[in-house]
């Protein structure tokens, strides 16, 4: 009785053409520009309370500094590890889509203008680079979309 023993997915034909890809899109100038940006948009917000003034407002100071520092850690090191970071992408889109609402959504003091100017325009570029980078998945290395159910499939 003969055995199959498994050969790992690792190696795999689709897997090897699929690491191939990532490894062309993020080494792109746009996907180095989504993370610098991205990088740059959860520093800001992360600091955006003392930038802009508004930390008298503690419970928005806080959300403010921790969920920055957390957009920068799921969007950091994109560009050079996509396979292994794009699932981040879409934590880093609801970051963004939270930074839109927590003037509202955490308590304490009432949001004031400034506040919530800057927690909406900040929150609307992190949701916009999240979707840029989750964009990199569907895109070729000539700029193409991929056609879904095409890829990464082996020939023969």
């Amino acid at each position: 009785m003969a055995t199959h023993m498994p050969t790992g997915m690792e190696h795999h034909p689709d897997i090897v053409e699929l690491r191939e890809h990532y490894e062309r899109v993020t080494s792109t100038p746009r996907a180095q520009g989504v993370e610098a940006l991205a990088v740059l948009a959860g520093l800001f917000l992360a600091a955006s309370p003392w930038i802009v003034g508004f930390f008298a407002f503690t419970t928005l100071t806080v959300t403010c500094l921790i969920v920055g520092l957390a957009y920068c850690l799921l969007m950091a090191g994109y560009g050079s590890a996509y396979e292994r970071t794009h699932a981040r992408a879409w934590a880093a889109a609801a970051l963004g889509l939270w930074t839109i609402i927590s003037p509202w959504a955490v308590s304490g003091l009432p949001a004031k203008g400034k506040n919530i100017t800057t927690c909406v325009i900040t929150g609307a570029v992190m949701f916009l680079l999240g979707l840029a980078a989750i964009s990199m998945a569907t895109i070729t290395s000539n700029g193409a979309a991929m056609r879904l159910g095409r890829a990464g499939r082996a020939k023969g």
